[in-house]
């Protein structure tokens, strides 16, 4: 009899439904069957059932955080059962030893965790029992009696398990020890907080500091733009003033004298020029792109996405969900058809239909044997669901990952670009930009929610003359970089390679997956948040004021660059390859960190953090503490005390009696730091602000407060004294 360990309870349920069944406690009993002849029992992990065991488990001295205790490094890594899953291990546990059971069966997820798992399960009941791997990449009927009938050998999948192991317990030390010691050196400059530290989450998290510092040292300039609007033989268009190729004009005085001179001017078209543009389909989903492309077009957060995917897997609608690649095999794509011909009896995709392709197996932008890792691309699969029976949001992933598909089947789509040159009294030089769509190809299919920068232009031929209507000149100013999109991070975490100045790091990176693997990046987003280092509001992502911190202190160390992920993702792989050992990849884990103990002592007595900085931060809740928050002033409302909550200042008093006197912490695009909220509550007026943004321009001000309503309000001219 065989013992088939699933990851999940519905992953296990799913496995025994084809076959006829009864549910027991923890565990299903297969019956006799063509597959299983003797029967079978299906049980399931809850995820991670097993964690590394606590520092204090090692040596009661470690319980302690101090930093004459680092570093932490135990001679032999140790798993446990946690608490609050111990049942369901007793269940597997019994099974595992039941004379009946003669062969176990590994159904873990496809990848590197599920590998992890599942053995590390085997490894705690003692298992001595042979074992055999489920290896499938969708949870429909047909896949799932296809995998048990192509099972693999132990041994195939054994180097991805000492992978995963060996970065599981390389980032437990590098987690346990630098979390400690950034802490503890933090703690001496006042910041009474725990600073988590990662090897993949603080590069992450580095290059997201790095945008916001740039974005607070921007310094706006003005520009100006000059708008000629055209008439040329009753058809009308605009441009813009050009210089050597240049629109913008430096100074105001400049761009009203060639307004001036161009007004009621004859206009020509002097140059005509139209580029071709042809645009292939886009590549089949991996996981990094479908959240991209999710947090792009609905807002869905990076975990949002896989949680509704992962659904959809569980169902048997999609193929699995954590695939990093964006290709498929040949026998996947020979499997397209019948898909299709499903997909297009649904109202939906209907219109669709039929295909300028009907088959893109010969197709090597798909289809390539070569690019396909442990997955293919994700997919829908020939189980299609009850299209108004799935939940708005997951009726949103499954189109995506639908019309993926049918786009793969269409022709490219085809625009032309043109750019026309008009000359006004033949001198002065308009450039204007349009596009038209000439073949709308698979983008009948998938249509952009952005906005097309080209407008129509009207058809215009060298030579054509006509009249300068009218002259604008329009004043602007240029705008620091963007934002990231909580979409954009897991793109840039994908690419952290590009941040990398050694070209052959930067190889590596990008041949490995970059920061993080598609099934963590989510976690590491969400773990971001949930440390307070990121604040996400409007799918906008800023860095606190604690992350700053942390990112300065760390400063140059290997520790906040992608160059030491591309070095360890590297040796990880070569380790699931089996051309590495795990024992020596430790060694070096051990001798960074140790290096980075001694570095970092030294180098904390020459931190130096600025009082903007000091002001701004806020220590997060610490388990089992009330939350402390740092005074600031009188409360102009009641007999309470302004105090810093975080997001906001507001009244002490709010618990016992409801005052809601508050300021923002965030004014047009400004952090209003401490020292501004004392000054004003002291002097009525804070310090002159620079760097307000407005939907029009960027301007500096005081903040005052109106005594009679008790609102905040902007103070530019402050009266003469008398």
């Amino acid at each position: 009899m065989k013992l088939i360990i699933a990851e999940k309870p519905d992953q296990g349920s799913t496995l025994a439904s084809i076959f006829k069944h009864k549910k027991q406690n923890g565990f299903i009993e297969i019956f006799p069957n063509e597959i299983f002849q003797q029967g079978a029992y299906v049980t399931w992990a809850i995820g991670h059932i097993c964690q590394l065991v606590a520092p204090e488990k090692y040596s009661s001295g470690w319980k302690k955080w101090s930093l004459d205790n680092l570093p932490i490094i135990p001679d032999q890594f140790e798993y446990e059962v946690t608490k609050d899953k111990a049942k369901q291990f007793q269940v597997i546990k019994q099974l595992v030893a039941n004379p009946a059971v003669t062969e176990i069966i590994h159904a873990g997820d496809a990848g590197r965790e599920g590998e992890l798992i599942i053995r590390n399960i085997l490894r705690l009941t003692k298992c001595r029992k042979p074992m055999k791997r489920l290896w499938i990449s969708s949870l429909t009927p047909n896949a799932i009696k296809d995998g048990f009938k192509k099972l693999l050998e132990e041994h195939d999948t054994r180097n991805l398990y000492f992978e995963a192991y060996t970065r599981a317990c390389a980032d437990w030390v590098v987690g346990m020890n630098a979390s400690r010691l950034y802490s503890l050196l933090l703690q001496k400059q006042g910041f009474s907080d725990v600073f988590s530290v990662g090897r993949v989450q603080t590069p992450t998290l580095a290059l997201i500091v790095k945008r916001e510092l740039e974005i607070e040292n921007f310094k706006a300039e003005p520009f100006w733009e000059v708008l000629g609007f055209f008439k040329i033989n009753g058809k009308k268009y605009r441009g813009k003033w050009q210089n050597d190729g240049e629109t913008h004009v430096k100074t105001k005085e400049l761009a009203e004298k060639v307004a001036a001179f161009c007004r009621d001017k004859p206009a020509e078209v002097s140059e005509v020029q139209s580029e071709r543009k042809e645009f292939l389909p886009p590549l089949l989903y991996n996981l990094s792109a479908l959240q991209a492309e999710a947090n792009k077009r609905f807002k869905f957060s990076p975990k949002k996405t896989l949680d509704i995917m992962q659904k959809l897997y569980q169902k048997g609608n999609v193929s699995y969900p954590r695939s990093d690649s964006r290709y498929v095999t040949k026998e996947e794509a020979h499997t397209f058809p019948d898909i299709l011909n499903k997909l297009s009896q649904i109202e939906d995709y209907a219109a669709y239909f039929p295909l300028p392709n009907p088959s893109i197996a010969d197709n090597k932008r798909y289809v390539n044997e070569k690019k396909v890792t442990d997955h293919y691309a994700i997919i829908p699969t020939e189980q299609i669901p009850k299209i108004e029976k799935l939940s708005p949001d997951e009726r949103k992933i499954y189109d995506l990952v639908v019309t993926s598909l049918i786009a793969a089947h269409y022709n490219k789509s085809i625009a032309e670009y043109t750019t026309v040159t008009t000359l006004v009294d033949g001198r002065a030089s308009f450039v204007s930009k349009g596009k038209v769509q000439i073949e709308e190809g698979w983008k009948r299919v998938i249509t952009s929610k952005e906005r097309e920068d080209e407008p129509a232009l009207p058809s215009l031929q060298k030579g054509e003359m006509g009249i300068t209507e009218k002259v604008e000149v329009k004043e602007s100013q240029t705008q620091p970089p963007k934002r990231y999109t909580e979409g954009q991070l897991i793109t840039l975490m994908k690419t952290a390679g590009r941040h990398i100045d050694d070209k052959e790091l930067e190889r590596i990176l990008s041949r490995t997956e970059g920061l993080g693997t598609e099934a963590t990046r989510a976690g590491i987003i969400t773990m971001l948040k949930d440390r307070l280092y990121i604040d996400v509001k409007k799918n906008l992502v800023y860095a606190t004021a604690k992350a700053k911190i942390l990112i300065e202190a760390i400063g140059p160390e290997i520790l906040a660059s992608p160059e030491m992920t591309a070095k360890w993702e590297q040796k990880l792989k070569e380790i699931s390859e089996g051309s590495a050992v795990p024992k020596q990849f430790m060694e070096q884990t051990k001798k960074m960190v140790i290096h980075l103990i001694s570095s970092s002592l030294e180098q904390a007595q020459k931190w130096s953090f600025s009082e903007d900085v000091r002001d701004q931060f806020t220590p997060g809740k610490q388990k089992n503490k009330r939350q402390s928050y740092t005074k600031i002033g009188p409360c102009k409302k009641c007999d309470g005390t302004i105090v810093d909550k975080g997001s906001f200042y507001g009244c002490s008093n709010y618990q016992k009696n409801k005052c809601d006197f508050t300021i923002s912490k965030k004014i047009l695009g400004k952090t209003i730091t401490q020292k501004n909220i004392k000054l004003l509550l002291s002097e009525g007026k804070t310090e002159v602000i620079d760097g307000f943004k407005n939907k029009e321009k960027t301007f500096n001000a005081r903040l005052c407060l109106d005594e009679k309503d008790r609102k905040v309000r902007f103070l530019f001219h402050e009266p003469v004294p008398k």
